[in-house]
């Protein structure tokens, strides 16, 4: 048996400069960290006194005999992409799926984690990101960017650099009581909504493309001053908080489905409460709203949010992990005598 415990991500700069098909003509770059909510997925050889060969629990349970009838796509693919049979796969969260935290992609990364430990294989960091990409983009033709896999399996609070030869990972050099002191201004409320992002995605590329990508543009370039105001101690952290006001704005000019009517009202409410800027994680639609505020703000901003679930949350920096190994024993049907 294998248990793997993989972090969420939020992303607060340079979000949509990750898609392959942008980077690759212009180079991209997001800002972003992972944090102390996880998923787990636990993963074992399914004993053979079943009139099926795979039995898979997530929001839905399937059983099935044949590893094609399976109809989640990601479990289905990386099953026949790493030749796994016979299983039992349980997945559990902290959190809900399509909310705007690269939950898919961190079930994605922690379900490869597992499938290699139960062969008696290491993948790195950089292995599971890159088959967790290949999975979701390429055999599941799910739209998106290339971010949310690498910050579930590399984990911390990081700079990642797309460009034609694929991406870097640069972790942000920040003091522990300055970073402290952001975790502390960062408040994250959950709507209510949730969505596919790769639904938003679509939707969003439907948009004109010429003022779209003069305002990627931008967005990358905000990852740098974001960056700047982060490292350099005599800069007011505040700063921080104003620039994520000024991103959101920014991207909800990207696509008329990155926001809604309902979601614009708490962003607002938030401001008018005390907060300095926020974002909606993700690719937009729902999910979490997250504000930077002061601390003598932050009573005022959890009251104007009072009819939503407040999450609070810290920093984390491990990424993808196996919590639990027990290694099992398994002949293929094929080769029993």
């Amino acid at each position: 048996m294998v248990i793997t415990k993989t972090p969420f991500r939020m992303s607060f700069f340079g979000g949509g400069t990750d898609i392959e098909n942008y980077f690759k003509e212009n180079k991209g770059a997001v800002l972003s960290t992972t944090f102390d909510k996880y998923c787990y997925v636990n993963v074992r050889h399914l004993p053979r006194f079943f009139n099926y060969t795979t039995e898979l629990s997530y929001s839905k349970t399937e059983r099935v005999t044949d590893i094609s009838a399976i109809e989640h796509p990601a479990i289905r693919n990386a099953m026949q992409m790493l030749d796994m049979h016979e299983i039992r796969l349980t997945y559990e969260a902290d959190l809900p799926a399509r909310s705007g935290l690269g939950t898919s992609s961190s079930f994605a990364v922690g379900m490869l984690n597992a499938f290699y430990a139960l062969k008696g294989k290491y993948a790195d960091k950089k292995k599971l990101a890159d088959d967790a990409i290949y999975l979701e983009r390429m055999l599941c033709g799910e739209a998106g960017g290339w971010q949310d896999q690498v910050a579930a399996s590399y984990g911390g609070f990081n700079r990642i650099d797309f460009n034609v030869d694929g991406y870097e990972i640069n972790p942000v050099i920040i003091s522990p009581r300055r970073k402290k002191s952001l975790n502390e201004n960062l408040m994250m409320f959950f709507t209510g909504f949730t969505r596919f992002s790769s639904d938003i995605q679509r939707l969003n590329e439907k948009e004109g493309q010429h003022n779209k990508l003069a305002m990627l543009k931008e967005m990358f370039d905000l990852v740098d001053e974001a960056e700047k105001i982060l490292v350099d101690s005599s800069k007011n952290l505040d700063d921080f908080g104003r620039l994520l006001d000024y991103t959101w704005k920014l991207k909800r000019q990207t696509g008329k489905a990155v926001s809604t009517d309902s979601i614009d009202e708490l962003y607002i409410k938030g401001l008018k409460a005390g907060a300095l800027g926020g974002k909606l994680l993700g690719a937009g639609g729902g999910g979490f709203l997250i504000f930077y505020v002061q601390p003598e703000y932050k009573e005022n901003v959890r009251d104007a949010m009072s009819g939503l679930l407040h999450i609070p949350f810290e920093f984390e920096n491990g990424g993808t992990r196996v919590i639990y190994y027990s290694p099992e024993d398994y002949v293929p049907r094929d080769n029993i005598v």
